[in-house]
């Protein structure tokens, strides 16, 4: 054992430490030793250097080595994040809002893989590099998702939702996630494939008809009616009458929803000191969420009221129930216990809202790029001529997931077009995170999905779509959480087994059904007010086939 002083290269000596070398371990344990006194997040990223020895990559080198020894983290010496300015009080608002998308990869290229803006008192810090995502979405003893007064969501926070709105270390997540994962697992999801197959059938309806007129229709308009009236009904046995008719007016319960995450982009992104403001956007905020409260504990109401069901074991209670909320009723876990009743309205609740504004968002980017990026909307059809697909085809998730096209076309959808951008984890201690950056506490990171997705450095040309990267060795090697659709780690999208299926079964419906033509040559906006990434202005005219490809002769 020898004691050596070791400091922080590029910060001041009275960070140094004195740490005892055990020269009997390895290399990689001193690694390790050292990130623990130094709170530095990944270990393999440390490195030793002196004035007079240079670099010591051996433990042998720690003998006879003059201290102080200087630590870098990734060959990079420890430093606070870069990031603009800004101007007084708004700070870097107006570099950043309303193309939040633009100015960040702006940011991105200007600042390098991590910086840090301060918009109107809030500051927030943002990264498209994959090992600085993956220690965040690792959580551990870092990081976790904390929503505090500088996430995003902390507008529409619900400690008693148990997921996706609350933290990971409230009560709520661990017992609301235990019941509603099973639910969203694949085996359950294999059971609502009907149901999606019949909210595709349910739009046909309304397609044909615009068809018949021929007139162009607002994409996300129509796949926000498509993704709330399968949520409706998996969630809450609703029946929401989206396609009863051409102009078929949104459920309340939905418009609400989907106001209530516009209101919350337009608080969160002024800063706390907004939310409190007693008029405006804060105030409708405050209306809205007890509105879609009494809503949701209404249609609670309507599915468990006067019902004598009995209860079911918590694997198989999604087969049986009639749908989520039912679920979350009967579900016994193998102790007896059920959900408890505090968390029901809020739980379903946040099942409602993630589980169809997301899938809308996707739905509307695939059939953008379907209808946009020449070749595969061909493709796509063929593939499901060539599989036996017909319009009286009973989709399976076996069917579903046999398509490998389809596979790496929705791929591709969300690596280049994906509609969630930033799911925040919050630092609960000071921390050195890859690339040397110095991290305090209580600061949120926001992964940058957009940005990753579209990184340089780890996709080739990544501004064009190209399914077909999906089979290349390269993409198939990627680093960890270089492709992050859902996010990752314990607190990724519970609903993300449900969401694919959703998208391949009807997207493959509408395909084999009609053929799209985008309408217009403006290019596509997405709204900058919105929690989500969504296509604004993406109409389209739908021509329904009377004839299909042949099937393609194999070869023999």
């Amino acid at each position: 054992m020898v004691k050596k002083t070791f400091n922080l290269v590029g910060q001041p000596a009275s960070s140094a430490q004195v740490i005892e070398v055990d020269l009997q371990n390895n290399f990689d344990v001193l690694q390790h030793t050292v990130a623990q006194h130094f709170s530095i997040a990944q270990p393999d990223g440390i490195s030793f250097q002196t004035e007079q020895d240079g670099v010591l990559d051996d433990l042998d080198n720690f003998t006879d080595a003059a201290s102080p020894i200087g630590i870098l983290v990734d060959g990079n010496q420890v430093r606070d994040v870069p990031g603009p300015a800004g101007i007084p009080i708004a700070g870097s608002y107006y570099e950043v809002y309303p193309d939040h998308l633009g100015n960040h990869q702006r940011l991105f290229e200007q600042y390098g893989p991590v910086f840090k803006t301060t918009d109107m008192g809030r500051t927030t810090y943002y990264t498209n590099d994959p090992k600085v995502a993956d220690v965040c979405f690792a959580e551990g003893g870092f990081w976790s998702k904390k929503i505090n007064s500088d996430h995003p969501l902390y507008g529409i926070k619900d400690p008693m939702a148990g997921v996706f709105l609350s933290d990971t270390d409230g009560e709520a997540w661990k017992v609301v996630h235990k019941f509603l994962a099973p639910a969203l697992s694949p085996k359950a999801v294999r059971h609502y494939t009907p149901q999606m197959q019949n909210t595709a059938e349910q739009a046909f309806k309304v397609f044909d008809e615009f068809d018949q007129k021929e007139e162009a229709w607002n994409v996300y308009r129509y796949m926000f009616k498509v993704g709330s009236t399968a949520i409706g009904k998996l969630a809450l046995n609703m029946d929401l009458h989206h396609f009863d008719s051409l102009d078929a007016p949104l459920h309340d319960l939905v418009k609400s929803v989907g106001e209530n995450l516009e209101l919350n982009k337009q608080v969160s992104t002024m800063g706390d000191w907004y939310s409190h403001i007693p008029w405006g956007a804060p105030k409708k905020l405050k209306e809205n969420k007890l509105h879609v409260q009494k809503m949701v504990e209404e249609a609670v109401a309507n599915v468990t009221n006067g019902k004598q069901t009995d209860d079911l074991p918590i694997e198989d209670a999604a087969l049986k129930a009639s749908c989520i909320v039912d679920y979350l009723v009967r579900a016994t876990d193998q102790n007896g216990n059920k959900l408890p009743e505090k968390y029901r309205s809020n739980a379903t609740l946040v099942t409602v809202g993630a589980g169809f504004i997301t899938t809308a968002s996707l739905l509307s980017w695939m059939l953008f790029s379907i209808a946009s990026y020449p070749g595969n909307q061909e493709r796509l059809l063929q593939e499901l001529v060539d599989y036996g697909v017909t319009e009286d085809t009973e989709w399976t998730p076996d069917l579903a997931n046999s398509l490998p096209f389809l596979g790496i076309l929705i791929q591709e959808v969300q690596r280049l077009h994906n509609p969630s951008y930033q799911p925040g984890r919050t630092a609960l201690a000071d921390v050195i995170i890859p690339g040397g950056y110095r991290i305090p506490k209580d600061t949120v990171m926001i992964i940058g999905i957009h940005h990753i997705h579209n990184n340089p450095k780890i996709w080739d040309d990544p501004a064009k779509f190209n399914p077909d990267r999906w089979n290349t060795d390269k993409v198939k090697s990627r680093p960890k959480a270089s492709y992050v659709p859902f996010a990752a780690g314990q607190r990724m999208c519970i609903g993300f087994n449900f969401a694919l299926e959703e998208v391949r079964v009807i997207i493959s419906m509408l395909i084999y059904r009609y053929h799209f033509e985008k309408v217009g040559q403006d290019p596509v906006e997405y709204d900058p007010s919105f929690q989500l990434v969504r296509p604004m202005n993406f109409y389209v005219r739908v021509k329904k086939r009377t004839s299909w490809p042949e099937k393609s002769k194999k070869d023999d």
